[in-house]
């Protein structure tokens, strides 16, 4: 993590804070009491706990440690909502966080506020010691709850699945997004190869993982300039790609066996894989909707996009391809779509350290049997996304906005 906050700079920081503190709150909004406490899979976590664990970060690492005198909302939370950092003591487990009817929503919201209020004091009053030292912290606080803010609407959008009645996360007048003209064929951006620095050297914040730049040497390969659409994935189901064997690995096509998949997730098939696109509908945020042939594919694991890439004649981008790419003339779709599965295992950078202390139990202990995805979702909070971003899933997740674009090797 790169940050050094000036002194001057803590008035924004507090309003950054109550913005980005009151947008959670937004986004659980439009959901009942109910539907915030529900847990749809071990993976899921319910709306509350999410609310109430990204509080529990800035008690625990900001204000527990640096604010003098700080008093618990209530001491009990620190063991129901710890996620994962074994350094800061036992935790509830993470597939029965469903099973956490109390405390009340009302009564995670007071926490909230509890710690909000305490926050902004220490904002305003903490000595230059104290927040040279907290500050780094906060700002990773802040992080941590955008990449919450993104599993909030992730989670829902699959308990809602799981309802029979397909019900809609927002308001029964979002309208029905109008279908796009059938995106042209892909144009493939060439790259001679060569050595090339990934990484983010700042300024501004990365996490850990992003670190530390390093040069890597690329062959010369091809990227598609676009996303692959709806309807590209349509000709692949067509043509009985999740019936050919040749075209998964091992550990794939064991999954489409065993869990009987045909499509992506959240499509809702019209009773034959090889109908039109007009036959098929999509569920979504906005619920039950056309699927629209020129959006970018969702909701795919990392062997499904695979598969499709073998079909295609093509395979997945490495995630330095893919970094590499970034910002290049002709290229376009790299942020605010799907997340993008790449051919890359989630692995140290040559030189990675972890951050010192708690924190540093963030992303390096998580660092084997991922794949690595890259750009930003069309739920990644505004500003969250970078071209050094790392986000990592087990390659069987289907849950998130992930999808894929492309690559070929030579430069011609």
């Amino acid at each position: 993590m790169k940050l050094q906050p000036a002194e001057s700079r803590r008035a924004e920081w507090g309003e950054r804070l109550a913005r980005m503190r009151s947008h959670s709150l937004a986004l659980t909004a439009p959901l009942s009491a109910e539907d915030q406490c529900v847990q749809s899979m071990p993976d899921a976590s319910p709306a509350k706990w999410h609310l109430a664990h990204t509080t529990w970060f800035f008690e625990a690492v900001v204000l527990g440690p640096h604010a003098a005198g700080y008093r618990p909302f209530d001491s009990r939370f620190f063991h129901l909502f710890n996620s994962y950092y074994e350094s800061l003591g036992p935790r509830h487990p993470r597939p029965q966080r469903g099973l956490l009817t109390r405390p009340g929503l009302d009564e995670v919201h007071a926490y909230r506020a509890h710690v909000d209020e305490a926050l902004r004091v220490f904002i305003a009053d903490a000595g230059a010691a104290q927040w040279a030292a907290a500050a780094p912290l906060l700002e990773l606080g802040l992080q941590h709850e955008q990449q919450h803010q993104e599993l909030i609407l992730t989670d829902i959008l699959h308990a809602l699945w799981c309802n029979p009645l397909l019900p809609a996360y927002r308001s029964e007048t979002a309208t029905t997004p109008q279908r796009g003209a059938p995106a042209a064929a892909p144009e493939w951006i060439a790259h001679p190869g060569g050595a090339v620095d990934i990484g983010h050297a700042g300024p501004g914040f990365a996490f850990d993982n992003e670190t530390p730049r390093h040069p890597v040497m690329l062959t010369p390969h091809r990227i598609a300039d676009r996303l692959v659409t709806c309807g590209d994935y349509l000709e692949f189901m067509a043509d009985g790609g999740y019936g050919q064997a040749a075209l998964w690995l091992s550990d794939g096509w064991a999954a489409v066996q065993a869990a009987g998949w045909n499509s992506p997730w959240y499509w809702i098939a019209p009773g034959d894989p090889r109908a039109p696109a007009a036959q098929w509908q999509v569920f979504g945020l906005n619920g039950v909707q056309p699927l629209d042939p020129s959006a970018p594919v969702s909701h795919l694991s990392f062997y499904e996009a695979a598969a499709y890439a073998q079909w295609a004649g093509a395979r997945l981008p490495t995630e330095f391809e893919w970094e590499c790419a970034f910002g290049a003339p002709g290229i376009g779709q790299m942020t605010g779509h799907v997340w993008q599965w790449t051919r890359s295992s989630y692995d140290p950078y040559p030189g990675f350290r972890p951050m010192a202390g708690a924190v540093g139990e963030y992303n390096g202990k998580f660092m084997v049997g991922q794949l690595v995805l890259r750009g930003g979702s069309s739920v990644t909070p505004a500003g969250h996304e970078r071209p050094t971003y790392r986000n990592f899933f087990p390659p069987g997740a289907r849950w998130q906005f992930s999808g894929l674009r492309l690559a070929k090797d030579g430069a011609c």
